[in-house]
């Protein structure tokens, strides 16, 4: 059983936020919902009933109320982490019946912070706190991603350099990453679709860290130097590391984790 210290939602650290945010973050409906609590006059701070979205609020110290009744803000949050398997969508349902995140977790009400493709695999990390899932999924908070890909050709350090400096992939310019070239393969399980191998064409392994999250940005990074990605394997967020969990496994974070992930939501956003 885990206790209370090490649940309590780590949006504690959050401070001020739009109201908008807050009431999504604590299950009040999506927020084109809520935006139409709060334009109703249904929601107040501190007994003030306030009609705009963008209005601020603690939800930790202000006294929120929907329609009379005290906003649940208090309540305990689940975080855990899943090794998404190759060939999964990162969703509880989907109406073509492909594999889904409910095929291997069955914990309720939580939602993938920050997503992975349907062909990447590795690091997921699931809560019920809906703050979070918007500050991991952000690109503008800049927390850090880390990827290991399997690219066609063996990149030299002109690609390698590229892709420390930024590239430019369709209407933008990436940032700054972190890029090392492995010297060896990594000991990962083997994946169930092997990837398309060319005769004569030799493959690497890249370690990137990111702090943006576009969609599809390592392959189309690599492909923009010309080294296309075959294999993507997400090992880590922020602190969180994948470890040896198995592909399709999941555990809940530990206290050490836990804090980990409070330092690293406290630190200033860079503009």
């Amino acid at each position: 059983m885990t206790d209370r210290t090490e649940r309590d939602c780590l949006s504690r650290v959050a401070g001020a936020s739009p109201i908008l945010r807050v009431l999504s973050a604590a299950g009040a409906g999506p927020r084109n919902r809520c935006d139409g609590m709060v334009r109703g006059g249904r929601v107040a701070i501190n007994g003030r009933v306030v009609r705009d979205p963008q209005a601020r609020a603690d939800p930790f110290r202000d006294r929120i109320t929907l329609d009379g009744r005290a906003l649940p803000l208090d309540n305990a949050c689940r975080y855990l982490v899943l090794n998404k398997p190759y060939g999964v969508l990162c969703a509880f349902t989907d109406p073509k019946e492909r594999p889904t995140l409910a095929d291997f977790v069955d914990v309720p009400d939580v939602y993938a912070a920050g997503r992975l493709d349907f062909d990447s695999e590795g690091l997921l990390l699931l809560t019920s706190d809906g703050w979070l899932i918007h500050r991991v999924g952000h690109p503008r908070y800049q927390h850090p991603k880390t990827y290991l890909a399997q690219v066609e050709r063996v990149p030299g350090a002109e690609a390698l350099n590229a892709l420390r400096q930024g590239v430019l992939v369709k209407d933008y310019r990436t940032a700054r990453a972190r890029v090392e070239l492995l010297p060896d393969e990594p000991q990962l399980p083997p994946r169930p679709v092997p990837i398309r191998y060319r005769k004569n064409v030799p493959t690497a392994w890249v370690r990137l860290k990111l702090t943006e999250g576009r969609k599809r940005q390592v392959r189309r990074m690599t492909a923009a130097v010309g080294h296309p990605t075959l294999r993507l394997v997400r090992v880590g967020i922020g602190p969180l590391a994948l470890g040896d969990l198995e592909p399709g496994a999941w555990r809940d974070l530990t206290v050490e984790e836990l804090g980990a992930m409070r330092d690293m939501l406290r630190r200033p956003t860079r503009r």
